[in-house]
C-alpha cells in the first residue's frame, strides 16, 4: 500500500492536537502583564507539550522518508502511536491548571512513556516490513535514543510522586536531546541514492 494517506493522515491528526493544546489556554480580560503570571503555569505546560509533538511530526516525517509503503500492521501502529499522542492536550492542560501537581504530572509523563514507546513499536512494525538490511532498518539500528528516553520517562512518572518539577525537568530534557536533529535517516537515505 501506499504511505501518502497515512503520511496525510498523521499530519492532519498531529496539526489538531496541536490546536486543541492552544485553545485550553485562556486569555486574561485585563490588559496587563500581570494579568498573564496566572497563565504561566499553562503557558510553560503548553510550551513542553509544543515542543515535544513538533518531535513526534519531525520524527514521524522522517521515519516515512525511509519507508516506501505500509501495511495493514504499519497502518494499526500508526494508530496506536496516533491514539496516545492525541490525549497530549488532556494531560498538558490538567498539569498546566493544576500548577504541576504530582497525579496530573506522572500522568504527563504516562502518556509520554506510551507516545515513545508507540512510536517505537512503528518503527519496529516499519523495519518488519521493509527488513533489517532496508535503508529504514539500517538507519534505525538500535535506536539507544528512543530506548533511552522511554526508560527517562519511567523515571520520571516515580519522581513525579517525590518532586514534579524535577520530573518536569527529566520531560524536558529528553525534548532537548531529541531536539538536535538525528542525522541517520536523511544520511542513510543520501548515502543510498548515491
Amino acid at each position: 500500500m501506499s504511505k501518502g494517506r497515512l503520511e496525510a493522515f498523521s499530519d492532519g491528526v498531529l496539526a489538531i492536537i496541536i490546536t486543541i493544546m492552544v485553545l485550553e489556554l485562556k486569555t486574561p480580560h485585563e490588559a496587563t502583564l500581570e494579568a498573564l503570571t496566572p497563565l504561566v503555569p499553562a503557558l510553560l505546560s503548553y510550551l513542553l507539550s509544543f515542543v515535544h509533538v513538533g518531535i513526534y511530526w519531525n520524527n514521524h516525517h522522517h521515519l516515512f522518508q525511509a519507508a516506501r509503503q505500509v501495511n495493514g500492521q504499519v497502518l494499526w501502529a500508526n494508530l496506536h502511536l496516533l491514539f496516545w499522542l492525541s490525549l497530549i492536550p488532556f494531560v498538558t492542560g490538567w498539569m498546566g491548571h493544576t500548577h504541576f501537581a504530582p497525579w496530573p504530572v506522572a500522568a504527563y509523563g504516562l502518556i509520554l512513556f506510551l507516545s515513545g514507546l508507540a512510536f517505537y513499536l512503528l518503527t519496529l512494525a516499519l523495519i518488519g516490513h521493509h527488513g533489517r538490511e532496508s535503508t529504514i532498518g539500517f538507519a534505525v539500528g538500535r535506536d539507544w535514543k528512543t530506548r533511552a528516553s522511554i526508560l527517562t520517562y519511567a523515571v520520571a512518572i516515580a519522581l513525579a510522586f517525590v518532586e514534579p518539577l524535577a520530573s518536569c525537568s527529566l520531560y524536558a530534557l529528553v525534548a532537548i536531546v531529541w531536539l538536535a536533529p538525528d542525522r541517520r535517516i536523511e544520511t542513510t537515505l543520501a548515502e543510498r541514492v548515491e
